[in-house]
């Protein structure tokens, strides 16, 4: 019985206690309970058993240890008003047994309401559990088997047929579909999978059939993952928790001492008598339990980070929170973070059809990397590819072939100079597609130019948006990369970024990185294991979620939706949740600098006066103010 939860013993503590309320407010104007104090006597004595012993444990444990905790300031108040009620009992006297046990009811009722915060910012990680697929249908031996998710194993291969969950992460080697991932990226549309795609467990197969790889099961999941990392934050301490915590160990012997000198004022000098002046003493000790304290950090950061799962932004620690407060200086990696990350075709010059097809064609049989985007920019037109005869790679120029009896090539302007194949007809739209930084590819057919195509890695949707939203907020940008100045720069100036550092190579970003905290706190995002030494070194690491494993695990906050937007969601989430932090300390600590002087009896004259009950009551709504305080926190606009 003694390790029922909080939630219990709070029930269990009002259920008797309510009587006792009975008998302190009401029982002048409808008369005593029968059997009168030892009526009082006997219902306060569970309260106090089964929900007074979780404090006298932590306070023995204290004292033991030589220090003092708020348990101890629980302790002494209510065993003290406790005590003196037996003896007052045998004595005749009057007696504070309901002082004693609604003060335990009140602590609960705290208590009560941090257990509901957590259970609120922990929803998130339970609807993330729920999605979990509970089976998946294998292929072993050449026969369909349905299995356990637990039993699962790396290289099976699965099978997934429309309107299922995908039982585990993997890559697509038969067939292919369209599947919603909304659950993990935000996307609201399906996304199109072929063969050698990766896929992620928990999300929906709309349309086909497939069968996959398995490649990462149980923990290694990325929903395995979110859910660990949410956890991790919210049992994590913030840095100004500890600076909470050395105020609470100066703060309660202070409090200790300083009842005792109030007791000995009210008894030894003014002369009101033992009982009055020990429920002085008493009622100091209640008011200044700063149980609010200890839940000022504890139940903000839940609510914060909860809220931040809730958004797609996974914020692994406490520390990560006063580090994003701090930052002022956003870098960014290009390359999959502020780009897609893949080239594609985006101007074709000429015959469209025509150069198209010449061009995915030659691309068909070619190694180099920017083929993927032609043959994808044909299939999207919709046109057939055919193949071509006597191909061949010319080193550095381009390629060529012979296609329906006819001569073919593709390359760069300098390998159609020397072919004597005049570009002078696109002169002008070259050197405006090369100056946006685009890759220019011209397409050639017996000996003359029919097209030139334009291939660039594109910003996401969401980069120029993102840069502007971080700037009006303050934050001055910077993008660092390894392409050349001219690409770099017409990035730079698509999405609005402040400044760019190009031609920097993957061992250098974290340099660039060292140098600018000379002056600034830095954020870096990124989502390359190239990206991994910056975010580490950054003040704050943010990758994307969509980014390699190294990268996410050296990342401080990951972005789940691969969202550039939620930069500045994830930087005003963190500074909202900080600076809820210090409202809930700085009410903490208000409440009881306000109530000690009246618990002691300071205005007694004015006939302002806190007995130990009601002292109770307002150190237990300090707790619930603080607690409500991080609760709305889940409400506000980031």
């Amino acid at each position: 019985m003694l390790n029922l939860s909080t939630y219990r013993r709070f029930i269990f503590s009002l259920i008797f206690s309510l009587p006792l309320l009975y008998m302190m407010i009401l029982a002048r104007f409808f008369g005593d309970l029968p059997g009168g104090d030892f009526t009082l006597f006997v219902l306060s004595t569970p309260v106090l058993i089964i929900g007074g012993y979780p404090f006298y444990r932590g306070a023995w444990a204290a004292f033991k240890n030589r220090f003092a905790s708020m348990d101890t300031l629980i302790a002494v108040g209510t065993l003290t008003a406790y005590l003196y009620s037996l003896y007052a009992l045998v004595r005749g006297l009057d007696v504070y047994f309901e002082i004693a046990a609604l003060l335990i009811v009140f602590i609960l009722l705290g208590q009560v309401f941090e257990e509901l915060s957590k259970q609120r910012a922990s929803k998130a990680i339970e609807k993330l559990a729920q999605l979990q697929a509970k089976e998946a249908t294998v292929l072993r031996q050449g026969k369909e088997i349905k299995v356990a998710i637990e039993d699962l194993q790396k290289d099976d291969l699965i099978i997934v047929k429309p309107g299922q969950k995908i039982p585990t992460d993997g890559i697509i080697i038969e067939g292919s579909s369209t599947i919603d991932e909304s659950m993990i990226t935000g996307e609201s549309l399906p996304v199109s999978k072929q063969v050698g795609a990766a896929v992620i467990g928990s999300t929906i197969n709309k349309t086909g059939s497939f069968t996959f790889r398995a490649t990462k099961i149980g923990t290694e999941t990325m929903l395995a993952q979110i859910i660990e990392l949410v956890k991790r934050a919210q049992n994590s301490r913030a840095p100004i928790q500890r600076v909470a915590d050395q105020i609470s160990s100066y703060f309660v012997p202070s409090v200790l001492i300083f009842a005792v000198i109030v007791f000995a004022i009210w008894y030894a000098l003014i002369g009101v008598g033992f009982v009055a002046a020990m429920l002085y003493a008493v009622s100091v000790i209640v008011i200044a339990c700063p149980c609010a304290l200890g839940l000022a950090v504890p139940t903000a950061l839940m609510v914060g980070t909860g809220r931040g799962a809730k958004l797609g932004v996974l914020i692994k620690s406490g520390e990560v929170l006063e580090a994003a407060r701090k930052v002022n200086l956003v870098i960014f990696d290009k390359t999959g973070t502020i780009t897609l990350g893949t080239p594609v075709v985006t101007d074709v010059l000429g015959d469209t059809q025509k150069t198209l097809q010449v061009a995915a064609a030659l691309e068909d049989r070619s190694e180099h990397p920017l083929a993927g985007a032609i043959i994808q920019a044909a299939q999207k037109a919709k046109l057939p590819i055919v193949s071509v005869t006597a191909f061949a790679a010319v080193e550095g120029r381009g390629v060529t072939g012979v296609l329906d009896k006819k001569n073919v090539l593709l390359g760069s302007r300098r390998f159609f100079d020397e072919e004597n194949i005049d570009s002078d007809k696109f002169e002008n739209d070259i050197k405006r597609l090369q100056s946006e930084g685009k890759t220019i590819v011209l397409v050639g057919q017996t000996q003359k130019l029919i097209g030139v195509l334009a291939i660039q890695d594109k910003p996401k949707a969401t980069s120029k948006s993102a840069i502007t939203r971080l700037k009006s907020l303050g934050y001055r940008t910077i993008m660092i990369t390894g392409d050349n100045q001219a690409t770099a720069e017409a990035i730079g100036r698509q999405v609005g970024i402040d400044e760019i550092k190009a031609e920097v190579l993957p061992a250098g970003k974290a340099a660039e990185v060292i140098a600018y905290q000379q002056h600034y706190t830095v954020a870096f995002v990124g989502d390359g294991i190239n990206d991994a030494p910056a975010l580490a070194q950054a003040d704050l690491g943010i990758a994307m979620g969509a980014g390699t494993d190294v990268a996410i695990e050296t990342g401080d906050i990951v972005l789940v939706r691969n969202n550039l937007d939620d930069v500045a969601t994830a930087l005003r989430l963190s500074k909202k949740t900080f600076g809820r932090i210090k409202l809930n300390l700085f009410w903490a600590f208000a409440y009881n600098v306000a109530g000690i002087p009246i618990a002691a009896g300071v205005f007694s004259g004015a006939g302002l006066v806190l007995n130990p009950a009601l002292a109770g009551l307002a150190m237990a709504f300090s707790s619930v103010s603080v607690v409500l305080s991080s609760l709305l926190l889940a409400r506000t606009k980031v």
